[in-house]
């Protein structure tokens, strides 16, 4: 400093020196009476200062940014304010105890004593900035700090007045503890970032709360010169200031040498500045649904959230142009959304990534039979091993198909589930009814979507309705609760909707243990797994046109969804639920242990019972000659329902035959009764197969073999009534040659006395269907061996013969 300097600073302090010894001079009363009047004029001044001059307001549901967290409070997404910072708001016991401690000691050693301005330090600083010539040390205290984070200001003399007297009038409105916390949620980190609470986030990617010691004292310095020190791009810059503050905590004692040592070899390691953007879809939906709040607590896992992103669109890439994936997964304890995958990826426009398929309304496919065979063993229509038809079955003009355009014949519910049999399913409905079907699942929070103008039908089984990922996954998390289920819970603390009954305990059970015996690792959909591998409820569906492939998968802990296909409806070649969907559920399955995976425990009222095929009911209760078929099954209550009707069965009839037959033990019609000897007979009791059955049977089970034999006296009445289908143009065990020259034969059977369609089967397989006056079908390209042709017409009438085609 220069000689003139000095000889004017101390003449200053000679003129203050003076007035100072004068004023000890005066008696002390007069010097009491002289302060008394100071104070008073200076509190009065300060009055109608403050009256004149307000402190700038902040407001609170403006300046913080609208954050959506995930359930441990890591934001998720961030919606900056109108000025584009981001600001998370965050109280003061939300704050570690190590970044106080390092800002009140670097900043503000004196905060709790001073009342807005330190004229220790303001002297200190001045004294410094005239021996040196320039600033050592501010002199600002944090409410003056906060003072000009609320009224910035020009760095002039009236612009510190100002700043001291706003930091006063801080002192006089707020608290400590207030003017802190204001301090924390204001203070500038660099770039758009400001409070502790965003700085942690973005450049550690924790709370607040969570700070160490070296991340404490660096976000303690940082607001000094925030873009000058921002970690992550000067990172050398901050560990210098950051070591500092660590210098003086070991200075003043705050913190022991070990510990500073060991917070000076942490690396200054900074995530670069980005706003969080995980759950996107969910958060936006949050954002819309809960517009007032400035945190939305989701109750999302942000680690599982992340990687089912990264694992869908990497997925998504080995799918065709503009397919999207959809995951949700709840835990069923308390049905919160642990993850919320609502596309493949929300920046790829060409995926229509901003469309929210969680929410959108889409044909189920085969997803909903699980519900179907539940309540109808809860309504005692069948049970686990009911005997099923997959046959060509007219349900008065409905005729369904299934996937592969096959019939199996005689099927178990349980096989019937597991192979997502259609024409099974649709013969459950019918006997259900379609309404009530819809009704239930409306009950318990599943309402499809029908046409415009429909009501409910059989085709509903089948995808013919809509529905959201977000209610099918809901509602299948029935399978793993128990048969209840309720709405999913996406915030915190909500009020949860009421528990709503789908099925029982039992029948849940019992459907989930059918849909855990397929296996999910194959790429066969008709392998069934053994009973002890690890194993987890699965259903997958396809819509018709392949524009949407599922699979839902429920454990006791969690259910997920998954949902591949094109948002905008476009039909995708082969997009089917195993062949898309179910590979996508594996990679998810992956991420949860076994334990989270495990089965729910077995309910009582359930017992494994012998059933007997074809009547259904318990063997015990049948005869040998009822008996034809053994099953082992679970009953609920030991109760086994009897065999469903074929859809053209009339009510009273029976698959339980009362017939009268003559001493000759021959059949004896009732119309041929008469011409009996009378008391010659005497009635027997059997059961019978269902007539659609008859192609898939073999000749023990077939009618022509279980009944008797008709008498002679009643041979006339069954040619008179016209009841016989016959097969035509081919004869009986015989054996064809192709002709002189050719290397295959066609054949052209017929057929006559048909009633309706008739179904035609090469070998037990279905080939075509004849409507009309006539029915004819060429055959043709047919392997040497044996054939077996076989008929069947609506009415249920069969016939069948053997022929052989020669080399």
């Amino acid at each position: 400093m220069g000689n003139g300097v000095k000889q004017i600073f101390a003449r200053r302090w000679h003129v203050f020196y003076g007035l100072l010894i004068r004023a000890c001079r005066i008696k002390p009363v007069r010097l009491s009476l002289v302060w008394l009047s100071i104070y008073c004029v200076g509190q009065l001044s300060l009055i109608v200062l403050c009256t004149l001059l307000p402190l700038p307001e902040r407001n609170d549901k403006h300046d913080f940014a609208k954050v959506v967290v995930d359930s441990r409070g890591e934001p998720l997404r961030v919606f900056a304010d109108s000025n584009g910072v981001w600001r998370y708001q965050v109280a003061l016991d939300d704050v570690s105890p190590l970044y106080i401690e390092a800002l009140l000691t670097y900043e503000d050693r004196w905060f709790y004593w001073h009342r807005g301005v330190n004229p220790f330090a303001l002297l200190r600083g001045a004294g410094q900035w005239l021996i040196n010539g320039r600033l050592i040390s501010g002199g600002s205290t944090l409410s003056m700090q906060v003072a000009r984070i609320l009224e910035p200001h020009p760095r002039t003399f009236v612009g510190k007045a100002r700043q001291m007297f706003r930091a006063i009038q801080l002192e006089r409105t707020y608290s400590k503890q207030q003017i802190l916390t204001l301090y924390l949620n204001y203070a500038p980190f660099g770039g758009p970032v400001e409070g502790v609470q965003a700085a942690s986030y973005i450049y550690f990617g924790k709370p607040a709360k969570q700070l160490t010691h070296a991340e404490a004292a660096l976000l303690a310095v940082l607001p000094q010169a925030p873009s000058r020190l921002r970690p992550d791009r000067y990172a050398q810059r901050a560990e210098q200031a950051r070591n500092k503050v660590l210098a003086r905590m070991q200075h003043f004692n705050v913190w022991s040498q070990q510990q500073v040592n060991e917070a000076k070899q942490e690396p200054v390691i900074a995530r670069h500045i980005s706003a969080p953007k995980t759950a996107p879809l969910l958060a936006r939906r949050l954002i819309q649904q809960y517009p007032q709040q400035q945190v939305i607590h989701s109750t999302l896992d942000k680690n599982l959230q992340q990687a089912l992103e990264t694992i869908a669109q990497d997925y998504a890439l080995t799918l065709p142009q503009k397919t999207s994936t959809a995951i949700l997964v709840l835990d069923n304890y308390t049905m919160a959304v642990r993850a919320y995958v609502g596309s493949a990826n929300f920046d790829d426009l060409t995926r229509y990534g901003h469309v929210d398929m969680i929410t959108a309304n889409r044909s189920p496919g085969s997803t909903l039979k699980p519900f179907l065979y539940g309540m109808a063993i809860d309504e005692g229509l069948i049970h686990e091993q009911s005997l099923l038809l997959d046959t060509p079955t007219d349900f008065a003009g409905y005729r369904p198909e299934n996937f592969a355009q096959d019939f199996s014949g005689p099927v178990s519910t349980r096989q019937a589930l597991q192979r997502s049999l259609n024409v099974p399913a649709v013969q459950v409905l019918d006997a259900l009814g379609p309404q009530a079907f819809y009704a239930r699942l409306a009950s318990a929070g599943l309402t499809l979507k029908l046409p415009a103008e429909a009501a409910p039908n059989l085709s509903l089984i089948l995808g013919g309705a809509a529905a959201s990922l977000e209610d099918l996954t809901a509602t299948f998390a029935a399978i793993g609760r128990g048969g209840v289920t309720r709405a999913p819970v996406y915030i915190q603390n909500q009020t949860p909707a009421p528990e709503r009954t789908l099925l029982s305990a039992a029948s849940a059970w019992v459907v989930g243990d059918i849909l855990r015996g397929v296996a999910l690792n194959s790429a066969h959909r008709q392998t069934v797994i053994a009973a002890n591998t690890p194993r987890i409820a699965f259903k997958t569906g396809t819509s018709y046109g392949y524009r949407d492939s599922w699979v839902l998968a429920a454990s006791e802990h969690y259910t997920i969804g998954v949902w591949v296909g094109r948002p905008d409806g476009t039909p995708t070649a082969q997009n089917v639920g195993r062949e898309n969907a179910v590979p996508l559920l594996r990679k998810t399955l992956a991420l949860f242990s076994d334990a989270q995976l495990a089965p729910p425990k077995r309910p009582a009222g359930l017992s494994r019972e012998l059933i007997c095929w074809p009547l259904g009911g318990l063997k015990q209760l049948q005869s040998a000659a009822e008996c034809l078929r053994e099953k082992s099954a679970w009953l609920l209550d030991g109760a086994a329902a009897p065999t469903l009707r074929e859809p053209l069965m009339a009510q009273w009839s029976s698959y339980k035959l009362t017939l009268a037959v003559n001493a000759k033990g021959e059949q004896v019609l009732p119309q041929c009764m008469a011409s009996a000897q009378a008391g010659a007979t005497q009635n027997i009791t059997l059961a019978v197969w269902p007539r659609v059955l008859e192609p898939w049977l073999p000749q023990k089970w077939r009618r022509a073999h279980l009944l008797p034999a008709l008498a002679a006296n009643c041979k006339h009445a069954v040619r008179d009534t016209g009841q016989q289908l016959v097969l035509e143009g081919i004869s009986n065990n015989a054996e064809y040659y192709p002709a002189p020259g050719q290397s295959n034969i066609t054949l052209q059977p017929s057929v006559r006395g048909a009633s309706g369609k008739v179904e035609w089967f090469v070998n037990g397989v279905w080939v075509a269907a004849t409507v009309g006056s006539s029915h004819s079908l060429e055959l043709a390209k047919l392997a040497v061996g044996k054939h077996t042709l076989s008929v069947m017409d609506a009415a249920g009438r069969f016939d069948e013969i053997v022929f052989y085609v020669g080399g």
